[in-house]
């Protein structure tokens, strides 16, 4: 006999933890599901873990620019202690019991186990039936994704999993993919004394991003030592007792480290969900498409959030598309999901902040486009902070409205400083108004100002 409840969540990261939570909470009867851990990937995995690492990395780099500028210094990395914080400080060893406990203690029912839909209305979930009354949520997050590389099925590769929980950092590193996550664990690992080579088969690093910010980055991880191999396809993989082996197409380049990282992008987890019995279908799509209230278009009472939705693997997506289902499972009034404005932070030193539409996407969707750019060195404060100063600041705006439709701010406090820039995306302020404004001397934030001046919307 199935068992009544109003509302089952079916993957219990932060989206899915905060909707059952939140309606928890509100009084309705949850049921939250999760085969891992309570939390999801950000807290033991990916975002909590990996800053851990990289805030150790940068005090290091932070004592090499104190020469010539306040004195002498040394510093002698031990990736032990970081690897202690993750473990104890971060993941409690990687116990999620606290987080169970959370939920529950809002009045939630949790199920440790798979879950799927066996037709509307109706889950199963650890061997049990429930019925559902409202709905259910969908936040069953992404996975790493792997290259069709030859070979490499068959080698024991990291994914960021394995280098946020390694105990010692390796001698050497190959690291396969220069996406956001790719480049922040090469630099992490590079300062803790491993040797690190960066592949990306497209023709710069964070290609996601703008150009001028992929060309910084893959500039300061050479100067730093690391080896970058842009537009370059990997052919082949293998594993022996030397380490691994990577060849490359073009001028055959091979390889070799002790550890090979695979951080080529994530996909969303839609099989084994029973969507086909709502009447989704989870092998064409390559994410689950809801509407603007979080709504499964197509499948009556269902919701999805987090990274199942195909927005971008970010938490706070996952949080802000999570507030959204609860208001409208609970009849609430409020806004729908708004995706303009989308912030993003690559947390390499510098850091790479970003939002909205870059100037090839702003193109691609035909408006007329004007940009602006300012270099952070030039500016009083870049110039007074000296070591590890290199950024820039790039604004992207629609001429024809006279607003800024995405911007990007690249160096020592980038992802601080783009908050601003994300209101005025969000609002639409015009330029005209933004040129108005004061900005605080001597701060970061000032080369807004310069970039600002050097945007031509005639």
């Amino acid at each position: 006999m199935a068992r009544d409840t109003d509302v089952v969540v079916i993957g219990m990261g932060v989206g899915g933890e905060h909707v059952a939570g939140r309606l928890a909470e509100a009084g309705l009867d949850v049921v939250g599901v999760e085969a891992e851990l309570v939390g999801g990937e950000c807290p033991y995995w990916a975002c909590i873990p990996s800053k851990m690492m990289i805030r150790a990395g940068n005090l290091l780099a932070e004592a090499g620019r104190v020469p010539g500028t306040a004195g002498t210094a040394t510093a002698t990395p031990d990736f032990g202690q970081v690897a202690a914080r993750i473990r104890d400080e971060a993941t409690d060893d990687w116990d999620d019991r606290v987080a169970v406990d959370r939920f529950t203690g809002k009045g939630g029912r949790f199920v440790r186990g798979r879950a799927r839909l066996t037709a509307p209305g109706r889950v199963e979930a650890d061997g049990e039936t429930y019925a559902v009354r409202r709905g259910v949520v969908l936040a069953t997050g992404s996975r790493p994704q792997a290259p069709p590389v030859p070979g490499l099925d068959a080698v024991p590769y990291w994914t960021n999993r394995d280098a946020v929980s390694a105990k010692e950092a390796p001698d050497s590193l190959l690291v396969l993919g220069g996406g956001a996550v790719g480049v922040e664990l090469a630099q992490a690992f590079a300062r803790f004394g491993t040797a690190v080579t960066v592949v990306e088969a497209a023709d710069r690093l964070l290609p996601a991003e703008e150009p001028e910010a992929g060309e910084l980055v893959a500039g300061v991880l050479r100067e730093q030592g690391l080896t970058v191999r842009t537009g370059a396809r990997a052919t082949g993989v293998r594993h022996d007792g030397d380490g691994f082996h990577l060849t490359l197409d073009g001028d055959g380049a091979a390889l070799t480290a002790r550890r090979l990282l695979v951080a080529t992008g994530r996909r969303a987890v839609l099989s084994g969900l029973g969507l086909e019995t709502v009447g989704l279908d989870p092998e064409g799509a390559r994410a689950l498409e809801v509407d603007g209230r979080m709504r499964a278009v197509g499948a009556d009472g269902v919701w999805g959030v987090g990274d199942v939705t195909g927005r971008g693997a970010f938490t706070h997506v996952a949080m802000y598309q999570a507030e959204i289902a609860v208001r409208d499972i609970l009849g609430e009034p409020g806004p729908e999901a708004d995706y303009r404005a989308v912030p993003r932070v690559t947390f390499t030193d510098p850091e790479v902040g970003s939002v909205g539409l870059t100037e090839h996407a702003a193109r691609e969707r035909g408006l007329r486009v004007r940009t602006g750019t300012a270099q952070v060195p030039s500016s009083t404060r870049g110039w007074i902070h000296r070591a590890g100063n290199e950024g820039l600041v790039k604004l992207v705006a629609d001429a024809d409205r006279g607003v800024l439709v995405g911007a990007t701010s690249a160096g020592p406090a980038g992802g601080e400083v783009l908050y601003g820039l994300a209101v005025a995306v969000q609002a639409e302020v015009e330029v005209a108004r933004l040129r108005h404004m004061m900005f605080a001397y001597p701060t970061f934030h000032r080369a807004v100002e310069s970039a600002l001046a050097d945007l031509d919307l005639s």
